[in-house]
Formats: structure tokens, sequence, C-alpha cells
């Protein structure tokens, strides 16, 4: 298959690059961007050296030039874009036959106006909005299988929906007062260059962001909805921490009277049984971002406080990874009937 990235210089598309070098059923034929057109990709980011003759001589690849015109012909393409600059191109693409992943956000809010409120620009293509299916396969893989139009989920969302929407599905917990905690690395800011992901800013640092507005927060709020059977608010405070990669999210949320934490523990297992990108911790052991680095696995642990009646959920993964360019080949693996697992079959870096 031949497979493009339009937004190739961005962390996440980076991050695509590098993971589809494993892919045995892809040829990597065009890498988009913007802001750096003309450039040698490989002259860049040196660490991707040999990447042309590694997909064969005659590749779109040509002179690895990074090209921001017409988008070939191509079987998939993946948008590492920035929100706003997706959507609407994303219907002559799809009219020429060829499938798109968007690891931004036009597509992940089913309500236009939810998706104008939040992120203050006009939507330039509500009428696909029904056709994208949300590209979380551990919940939803039966309705990505065959799509033609994919919203890969945020990587704060990944980390919450996996240890909560199981769980609500079930009744298990109460929908009242739910609360999440979460903490990110700075990759998950982009690549764009803020005063508030200096270095100088950030290391020996630890702080608060996008409290009570972060725009991951709709996006969490409708697909616990949809779990829950009923419209949920929840609070939800992301955290910068000192550190690359990474997402850990610790939720609480009050349990359903007479529930117990082997209910809770039974849920989980039934959801993942079988899943190969989601674990379950041994009890005594909790999830670290370590255990994640660089992989497309996720980790999930969980404790019911006797004294306060309270679930105490932990989740982690790679922001990068599962929480954005490892799930967005996942899905791209469903939607074209390959192997889910094809190419990701790496774990994490240790040390």
């Amino acid at each position: 298959m031949k497979v493009g990235i339009i937004g190739a210089t961005g962390y996440t598309g980076q991050e695509l690059a590098r993971l589809l070098q494993n892919h045995p059923e892809i040829e990597l034929a065009y890498l988009g961007s913007s802001s750096n057109s003309g450039a040698v990709y490989e002259e860049m980011f040196p660490q991707f050296s040999g990447l042309r003759s590694s997909q064969g001589m005659g590749s779109g690849l040509g002179t690895g030039k990074l090209d921001n015109e017409q988008v070939p012909d191509l079987d998939v393409l993946f948008c590492a874009l920035p929100h706003g600059l997706t959507a609407d191109r994303t219907a002559q693409w799809l009219n020429r036959g060829i499938k798109v992943i968007d690891l931004g956000a036009d597509f992940r809010l089913k309500d236009a106006t939810v998706y104008e409120n939040w992120y203050k620009v006009k939507h330039p293509a509500k009428e696909l909005i029904p056709g994208a299916v949300y590209g979380l396969p551990e919940l939803y893989r039966d309705k990505i299988v065959g799509k033609a139009l994919i919203a890969n989920p945020g990587c704060y969302p990944t980390a919450t929906l996996l240890a909560l929407a199981p769980l609500l599905q079930k009744g298990l917990l109460q929908k009242d007062g739910l609360i999440i905690d979460a903490k990110s690395g700075v990759s998950g800011a982009g690549r764009g260059v803020t005063l508030g992901n200096h270095f100088s800013e950030v290391n020996e640092n630890f702080k608060a962001y996008g409290v009570a507005s972060h725009r991951h927060t709709p996006e969490i709020e409708q697909q616990l909805t949809e779990a829950a059977g009923s419209e949920l608010l929840v609070n939800f405070t992301p955290h910068l921490v000192p550190m690359t990669r990474g997402i850990l999210a610790t939720i609480y949320a009050q349990v359903t009277p007479g529930v117990t934490e082997a209910d809770l523990k039974v849920c989980w297992q039934e959801q993942y049984e079988g899943e190969e990108f989601v674990h379950i911790l041994p009890e005594g052991i909790w999830p670290q971002t370590k255990f994640a680095s660089g992989s497309n696995h996720s980790f999930l642990q969980l404790k019911v406080d006797s004294r306060t009646g309270r679930a105490i959920l932990i989740s982690s993964l790679d922001n990068l990874v599962k929480g954005a360019s490892g799930q967005a080949i996942q899905n791209m693996n469903l939607i074209c009937g390959l192997p889910e697992n094809m190419g990701l079959k790496m774990r994490g870096l240790w040390p």
C-alpha cells in the first residue's frame, strides 16, 4: 500500500515515519509539510538517513524533499496537522479513494457547534462529521473496520477512556463527580516553539494548564456520555511534566453502591481479554510512563478506597504512540484489512 504523511515534520509526523519503517505492507510514498516545503527530510532529521533507499528505488519520495503541492494517489493519508487545517481538504482526498486518518481534532467531535465553541474556528466540513469514526480500536473496533475517515483520538482522551469507559458502560461507577488528573510530557504540546515549552521554563518545574478549559474536555465527555448512556460532565486538569514522552492519568470516581474492587477488575478483564496493547497490571504494580515509552502499549491499575467509596484508576501510555501515531497505524491496519498489530510489535524502552 502507498501511504503518505502530511505534517511530517511535527512530532507525531516524525513518529509515524519512524513506526512505518517497521511495517512490511506499506511504501511511504509521500511526505508533506507546509512549514518546511522543499527541505530534504533526511537532512532535517538525520535519524531517517537511508529512508528513500529503504522504501525502494523510484518511490514517491523521489528526492526526499518535503512537498506542499497536490497529494499523489495513495491508499492512506495520515494528517498530522493542527486543528482546522485538515477538514477543508478531506472531501477531495476521499473522493479520490484515499482513506484519511486525521490525528488532529477536526472530526473527533460529533457536534460542529461544540467544536467551534472549544476550538474558536468555524468547521469547514460539517457534512463529513457523520461519516467519521472515532478511532479507539479497543472500544470501537467494529465501527472502524473498513471505514474511510478515522478521527484518531487525543492522547489524554485515550488514557482516560481506556480506564473509564468500560466501567461506566456497565454501570459500576457513578456519573457525577468524575475527576481526571493527568500529566503529560512536553512533546504533547507539539514541536512549535512557545515560551511555556522552553527548557528553562519546563526544567525543574511542574504545572497545571488548561484548567477547566482544555480542548480535550468535550472529547472525553462525548465518549463517556456514550458509554454511560446519559450526559455527564468531568473535571479534567492536565499538567506538564519535565519529561519528553508519556501520559499518566489518575482518575477518581465514586463506585455504585454494592460494587466491589473485584467487580471493577472483572469488567476490565472482560473488556481487554485478548487485547495486545492494553495491560491490566498485577496487584500492587502501578502504571509508569516508562513501561510504555516508545511503544503502542498502555497500562491500567485500580484501587477502591474503602474509607471514601471512591475508585482510583491509573492509566499510562506514550502520548506520541498509543496516544497518536501508533494508534493511527492500528487504525490503518483495521481499515485496510491487515493484522491489527502489524508494524507495532515493539515493547517499551527501559531505562
